[in-house]
């Protein structure tokens, strides 16, 4: 049945409720007092031209009943009430009789119809529902939440309208005023530290937490309290799929490294963002990367006209590709192209045919132990392919260009690090007034990300252990992926052309502590799982930073960004370098490119010695 067809029958049904009523309360009161049905006539039909009319205005024609909440029940309650009030006020101004019992009675009859109705709709479709899905439910998983707050009576709420495979049995909260109490007839059983007693007493199978802002410490108590008692840990899931319906418990999120870290999300000014992607044709490179790819999912959001998908790898271009045309394809144009970014001539045709406003410049060999074995590539792809996007960029007209780049390119010791901080020197030098704004963003380890080390960290759990950590006292700076992309963005929407934007990555984290919670997660104990110092990499520093002395600056442009100092260098000084690198041993290459990098003549102290080039090979190297 059409939308059409349903509003025609809900405003005939309504209609016909206030007649029904009106008859109603003529025929009960007639035998008591008077009433002129020619006069009562005209009267109901001005109440139901007002109902009408309210009713449209609040589009209560146009809801999904079978969902409907308390507010529309009270919205209905309201232009019923006003309809009746607004037609006896007309009676009396035009001077006419009006028995204010039967508008009384009315007015309780037609409130009864019409709300009842829809409220009746709904109870039907839920008791339909579960009839029709009951089968479909072989067994419960006994499940206690924790949280008798906003969040848990939301997941109650949801979990008692619908049919699941979880099986409430009780509630925990710390607040011991709410302790014996029912929420939507479910108990408040204790307080979190009686997890043990509790899942042995109730053959609980799993522990959900209903509360989003939990402090990162709390997730540490429940997971120790829930792995004492060997019982599976988990969160519920968003409040968008909460309220979807999608309640299953395999839809429970499990608990991340990032709740034990605690990163506070990032609000974006989506007013100044807008005005940069709404519309416009965006280009990101490296697309089918962790970094890139968010940063389409996130532009997505601002209704661009198309975003072109650049990476060398076919298939991971072709997922992004595939996510988001399944995500948006209706209303953005998604373009997949796969070129290498070393190909100049095809980069420069690229730029000229789709001609994006702006460019998110995300590719980049990124391993730091792979590249201290395969420098050239790493001058390849990191120098050259970051000069011919720039380059294209500028001659197609970009608006804007934002090159990703990372805390390594601080007072680099390796060859990952020299390449993106030759890189960050060729965009920033590219920028001229009135042409392309180039700027660079830099920030620290992306947790999730591919090759990260939480990654490796439960991959090596999964294989019984151990956990290696190449220095206990080494620590670094991290950020989720989904708050890096954000601030990406936003940094490009602040973009002035020129600058060097730093995010705040908050307090750097040790590894070993890091390596602490994912053994945690895995639901083990670091007896069962070891954690083993196995020493430094090569090209590894002890520590991070995000800027040098001569870039430090208390210049904050937005919540988590600042502007650091930039070092004016030609991209002709920049490149002349750069090009007698071809004659150098790889030796030589690595030395040489470590010391312009830093911006030094001698630089011995800083380049790591711990290894060597024999030939073309590697040695030295503690794997």
């Amino acid at each position: 049945m059409s939308r059409t067809i349903k509003r025609i029958i809900l405003i005939g049904y309504d209609s016909m409720a206030i007649v029904l009523s009106a008859i109603m309360a003529y025929y009960f009161l007639n035998p008591y007092i008077g009433l002129s049905f020619e006069n009562l006539s005209i009267l109901v039909a001005l109440i139901i031209f007002i109902y009408l009319a309210l009713a449209v205005y609040f589009n209560l024609f146009s809801k999904i009943n079978r969902f409907m909440s308390i507010k529309e029940s009270l919205t209905i309650g309201l232009c019923v009430s006003i309809a009746y009030v607004l037609s006896a006020s007309i009676y009396l101004i035009m001077g006419q009789t009006v028995s204010f019992r039967f508008i009384l009675l009315g007015y309780l009859f037609s409130v009864a119809l019409i709300m009842g109705s829809r409220v009746g709709w709904r109870i039907y479709h839920e008791h339909h529902y579960r009839k029709l899905n009951a089968h479909r439910i072989e067994r419960q998983v006994p499940t206690l939440v924790i949280g008798a707050g906003h969040g848990g009576s939301i997941l109650i709420r949801s979990l008692k309208r619908s049919d699941t495979d979880v099986k409430l049995v009780g509630l925990l909260d710390d607040d011991l005023s709410k302790h014996n109490l029912l929420l939507y007839d479910v108990r408040v059983l204790g307080q979190i530290a009686d997890i043990p007693l509790l899942v042995k007493q109730y053959r609980v199978e799993q522990v959900t937490i209903a509360i989003p802002s939990l402090d990162p410490k709390e997730y540490e108590r429940i997971l120790d309290l829930c792995n004492q008692a060997d019982v599976a840990v988990n969160q519920m899931p968003s409040i968008e799929d909460v309220l979807q319906g999608k309640l299953s418990v395999s839809q429970f999120r499990e608990i991340d490294v990032v709740d034990l870290l605690g990163r506070a999300e990032v609000k974006l000014d989506m007013k100044q963002i807008s005005t940069k992607l709404v519309g416009k044709t965006i280009l990101v490179s490296g697309a089918g990367g962790s970094i890139g790819s968010e940063i389409c999912r996130q532009i997505a959001r601002f209704s661009p006209a198309r975003i072109i998908l650049l990476g060398h790898g076919e298939n991971s271009i072709y997922l992004i590709d595939k996510e988001l045309k399944n995500a948006f394809g209706k209303t953005i144009e998604i373009v997949p192209i796969i070129a290498d970014i070393r190909d100049r001539k095809r980069i420069f045709h690229i730029m000229k045919d789709y001609k994006p406003a702006r460019v998110y410049h995300a590719a980049a060999h990124k391993h730091v132990p792979m590249m201290e074995y395969n420098p050239r590539e790493a001058v390849k792809n990191n120098i050259y392919g970051t000069k011919n996007m720039a380059e294209a960029a500028k001659a197609a007209g970009v608006d804007s260009f934002v090159i990703i780049s990372t805390d390594k390119a601080v007072n680099p010791p390796n060859v990952m690090g020299a390449t993106k901080r030759i890189s960050e020197m060729i965009v920033t030098g590219l920028n001229e007034p009135g042409k392309t704004k180039f700027a660079a963003v830099r920030f620290g380890n992306v947790l999730g990300s591919r090759g990260s080390v939480v990654q490796l960290f439960k991959e090596q759990i999964r294989n019984g252990g151990p956990v290696t950590v190449t220095d206990f006292r080494m620590t670094r700076y991290f950020m989720t992926i989904p708050e890096a992309s954000r601030l990406v963005i936003q940094a490009g929407a602040l973009a002035q052309g020129g600058e060097i934007f730093i995010l705040d990555m908050g307090e750097p984290v040790k590894i070993y502590d890091l390596a602490k919670k994912v053994v945690k997660l895995s639901g083990l104990t670091e007896k069962e799982i070891q954690i083993t110092e196995t020493g430094i990499r090569p090209g590894e520093k002890l520590y991070e930073e995000l800027m040098v002395d001569s870039e430090k600056t208390k210049e904050q442009v937005f919540e988590k960004i600042f502007v650091g100092k930039v070092t004016d260098m030609t991209v002709d000084t920049v490149m002349e370098f750069v090009e007698h690198l071809d004659n150098c041993t790889i030796e030589e290459l690595r030395t040489e490119i470590i010391e312009f990098a830093n911006e030094k003549t001698e630089v011995e102290s800083e380049v790591d010695k711990s290894y060597s080039y024999q030939g073309n090979q590697l040695v030295g190297v503690q794997e």
